[in-house]
């Protein structure tokens, strides 16, 4: 889109993320007049900062990113488009990991083009990328120069309405299995599929948040298919990563600005209760595990560092320390009146020496 649809006029990015700040970089190269709205990885788009713009400056497109996944931001499609509208400007939209889960109306978000993908939601393979456009402004680009050779837009919808065709040689099976995930939707109701997404990620929240988690986002700017939350201060996010590795559960580091500070859970995919299930229950262990190990290096080794990888992972019960001594019988780890502290079973205390002598 990018590359076909400017030519030679304004064009505003809105950026508050890692992908937002992708577009900015891929409009510098093919539009010389590309500006910028940056706002922090995590905040919402400030609308009244981007209508004091649009006023004061010839904008003649807006591109942003719907589902900002470097945070799991869902923006405001509806108010920016009708900012675009109030405001004469032609609306593109990155729906790469939104198109399939998320509600997305082009006539009431006044979008002109969107883009795809053939995985994320719509649950194909991955490999193919699509662009949604009204025909009026297909039909505009008609006229404007081709900045390039491979992904001249005008050139792909002439070939799509033409000759049913693309410009080039396609990965054919891909056709095919974005067309069944296609029939897949149809056939279970697209506002059935979004609601049970949503579902999915409600569970996953609600459990992420009896386990003590906190979220990088308010529920309402949240997306349905990626939860970010913030890294328990006790847990090392490499071996957490790790951990649950082995486990055979996937999770994303943050980036950028976020790096080490959070991790993320997607919930796309044919995802039952059993699986949302054995991730909750997995998830819980190995934060008792780092739980656990915060205890013993604060409690006994103030001044060292355990591998929670020596440790297996325990249902541990908080407790309440009564006695200000270190008492290890019955596998009870106490250092002060009314602190609350973790009852260790007896099965983990002849680890306590084998974990002291590795340190």
């Amino acid at each position: 889109m990018l590359s076909s649809v400017v030519g030679n006029q304004n064009i505003l990015i809105l950026s508050n993320g890692e992908f937002g700040e992708r577009l900015h970089a891929i409009s510098q190269i093919h539009n010389e007049s590309t500006s910028l709205l940056q706002f922090p990885w995590g905040d919402s788009i400030d609308l009244e900062i981007v209508n004091t713009y649009l006023q004061s400056h010839r904008v003649d497109f807006i591109a942003l990113v719907h589902h900002e996944t470097s945070s799991g931001m869902l923006n405001p499609l509806a108010a920016i488009g009708a900012l675009a509208r109030a405001n004469g400007a032609v609306l593109l939209v990155d729906c790469v990991s939104s198109v399939g889960a998320e509600s997305i109306d082009m006539e009431r978000d006044n979008i002109a083009f969107c883009s795809g993908s053939s995985s994320k939601a719509i649950g194909s393979y991955p490999g193919l990328s699509f662009v949604i456009g009204k025909t009026d402004e297909f039909e505009k680009l008609r006229t404007l120069p081709a900045k390039s050779a491979y992904l001249n837009l005008y050139r792909f919808f002439e070939f799509a309405t033409g000759r049913s065709q693309t410009p080039n040689t396609p990965a054919v099976p891909l056709f095919f299995a974005l067309d069944q995930a296609l029939a897949n939707i149809l056939i279970e109701g697209v506002p059935q599929r979004r609601a049970k997404i949503l579902r999915t990620a409600t569970t996953l929240r609600e459990e992420m948040k009896e386990l003590g988690l906190s979220f990088l986002l308010k529920s309402e700017d949240m997306s349905s298919v990626l939860t970010t939350a913030f890294v328990p201060p006790y847990v090392d996010i490499d071996l957490f990563r790790q951990r649950l590795r082995e486990k055979s559960i996937i999770i994303y580091e943050g980036k950028g600005p976020l790096k080490g500070r959070v991790f993320q859970v997607g919930n796309i995919g044919e995802l039952s209760e059993t699986d949302v299930a054995q991730f909750s229950a997995v998830l819980r262990d190995t934060l008792d595990v780092f739980h656990a190990v915060e205890i013993i290096t604060t409690t006994i080794l103030p001044h060292s560092v355990i591998d929670p990888g020596v440790l297996p992972s325990l249902a541990l019960d908080p407790i309440f320390a009564t006695s200000g001594v270190l008492n290890t019988t019955g596998g009870l780890f106490r250092t002060g009146d009314g602190e609350q502290l973790m009852a260790i079973p007896i099965d983990l205390d002849p680890l306590i020496s084998e974990v002291t002598e590795s340190v």
